[in-house]
């Protein structure tokens, strides 16, 4: 589609969900144009059809023409499976005289400048994503051409169907549920296009942020700064405002100078802890002098999960010279055939006599899958080398690489019962490496609540978790023998703490079994879980048979 000449004007509506209410839209949009118009666009984010008869009887009026929006009118895509069909596909059209779609993502720049970006849909939480979703894939196009020139500032408008999630950091609190609001994936898309206004709806909330800063103060030049509205739903009976009128100049013709003054009310930015804040406070601490990650890999790659990158790096390591375990290059200390073993008794050695072997699910080449003693759920398992190994960062390439065909074998599996993976290994006070490995239902939170509860717990006992960048690995952070705590999340996302002296040994668990997560508190402490040996038994045999059809030892 080509941008119409009027995308550089500056008189705009902002819609919420409308939800099929089109009359009711378009009347109350009649009446504010004799008020105080003329508005040349109307904008609407959220869901803009309805999946009821009625929605789809007062469509068809405007769809056969019978009748017609008051002004031009552009629509984001379908935010649920029920109003999938109401769309021709993934590319924008007109929809109706004076109705477009904008399609899937893009940008729409006008004739003066304005610029105008757009993605419809909620963040896909699976793959394949659903047809009312988009990807990580979705976003890395939208943002990369952006971007990557270097007079990029930011964006005029930002269309989103979910909130940023985080967006009321530093700010004024929505009336939202903020546990369970908004997108990750949306938020460090505002972070990066620094719209000067960003709508989004579906929360069924108004909500107008106090605008925030794009810069750092005495530390970056000044920026432009960011407004987020969010609008209710149109005729909402609790009458909450779900239209929003403006006046934007594009920032292209305007003098910077006034471009980047600051309002009284701005506050710190939303999105900067999450984002260059930690990655500069990383690279400080690991004194770290590798190039930066190209502006497009931010997005976690739903195609590229940690599998065969690690497995490649792993096999790398193997001949780059790097220290081996014993402090020789690892060139002239290739792994022994047979594994390592323990110099006194390990609970967790499969060769060991102490081993309870009525817990083992799996056994593969150099790894074997045991559901954990006193588990948090229960399917709640280990995976464990088989060789005495006390941490990842010892482990040789081979070990390593059947680790991570553990771990997506694991995340299919969790995948099919609608839960989420999240991974834990605490490399202190422990004999044996154990990776944790803990099942969370998608119903009962995002990634990213899960994220934020590790965070926060770890703030409030004085430790500072760090997120590992997307391409680092744990071996480039943590030399041999260094006490730490590490999570892997399934959005890929890694955290990390150098462990300094005293450490909460059921710090996992309780971050996991805490009341905004699995809300299971009683059951922090595996002691205060254990089983008898008999219903050990029949829950390993259960789940041996429910994950044999993941299980690639099987066919090894």
């Amino acid at each position: 589609m080509t941008p119409c000449a009027h995308w550089g004007e500056e008189r705009m509506l902002a819609c919420g969900d409308v939800g099929g209410r089109l009359s009711a839209l378009f009347n109350r949009v009649q009446s504010i144009q004799k008020k105080a118009g003329p508005f040349d666009l109307l904008l609407c984010v959220g869901e803009f059809f309805g999946a009821t008869p009625e929605a789809e009887a007062e469509w068809q009026q405007y769809k056969t023409g019978a009748k017609k929006a008051p002004v031009h009118t552009y629509v984001l895509g379908a935010a649920s499976q029920e109003t999938v069909r109401s769309f021709p596909g993934a590319e924008g059209c007109e929809l109706a005289e004076n109705i477009t779609y904008l399609g899937r993502r893009g940008v729409f720049t006008g004739v003066s400048g304005l610029q105008i970006a757009y993605v419809s849909g909620r963040e896909a939480l699976q793959e394949p994503a659903p047809a009312h979703c988009f990807t990580s894939k979705d976003l890395s196009a939208l943002v990369a051409p952006l971007t990557s020139g270097s007079k990029f500032r930011g964006v005029d408008v930002l269309l989103t169907c979910q909130w940023p999630r985080g967006v009321w950091q530093y700010g004024n609190a929505p009336e939202v549920n903020t546990k369970a609001c908004g997108s990750g994936a949306v938020a460090e898309l505002a972070d990066h296009l620094k719209p000067r206004y960003h709508f989004a709806a579906l929360e069924g909330a108004h909500y107008e942020r106090l605008p925030y800063r794009n810069h750092v103060i005495l530390q970056e030049n000044a920026q432009h700064v960011s407004r987020f509205i969010a609008l209710a739903a149109v005729n909402n009976p609790a009458k909450k405002k779900y239209l929003y009128a403006f006046n934007i100049v594009p920032m292209k013709t305007m003098d910077p100078s006034e471009l980047v003054k600051q309002p009284q009310d701005v506050t710190e930015n939303p999105y900067r802890r999450s984002t260059k804040e930690r990655a500069e406070r990383l690279k400080t601490s690991l004194g770290s002098t590798q190039e930066e990650e190209p502006v497009n890999q931010f997005f976690f790659d739903l195609s590229k999960k940690q599998g065969a990158g690690f497995r490649g790096r792993g096999r790398k390591r193997s001949s780059d010279g790097e220290g081996g375990r014993d402090g020789r290059p690892d060139g002239q200390n290739k792994q022994p055939r047979r594994p390592p073993q323990a110099s006194g008794p390990c609970w967790f050695c499969l060769a060991s006599p102490q081993v309870e072997k009525h817990l083992v699910i799996s056994i593969g080449t150099h790894c074997y899958l045991a559901l954990a003693k006193g588990s948090l759920t229960a399917r709640h398992m280990l995976i464990l080398p088989i060789g005495h190994y006390q941490s990842v960062v010892e482990l040789g390439s081979e070990v390593l690489e059947e680790m991570e065909r553990y771990k997506a074998a694991l995340k299919s599996f969790y995948q099919s019962r609608g839960e989420r993976c999240v991974l834990f290994e605490r490399n202190y006070r422990s004999q044996h490496l154990q990776l944790q490995v803990v099942p969370v239902p998608l119903a009962r939170c995002t990634t990213e609540d899960i994220k934020e509860a590790f965070m926060v717990q770890a703030q409030e006992q004085q430790m500072e978790l760090m997120e590992i960048p997307e391409h680092t690995d744990l071996k480039q952070i943590a030399p041999p023998r260094t006490p730490y705590f590490y999570v892997e999340l399934d959005s890929g996302e890694k955290l990390y703490y150098r462990i300094q002296k005293h450490f909460p040994l059921q710090f996992g668990r309780e971050v996991l079994a805490s009341e905004v997560l699995l809300n299971i508190p009683t059951r922090a402490d595996w002691r205060e879980c254990k089983q008898s040996r008999e219903e050990e038994e029949d829950s390993c045999k259960q789940l041996r048979d429910d994950f044999q059809p993941y299980d690639f030892a099987w066919e090894d």
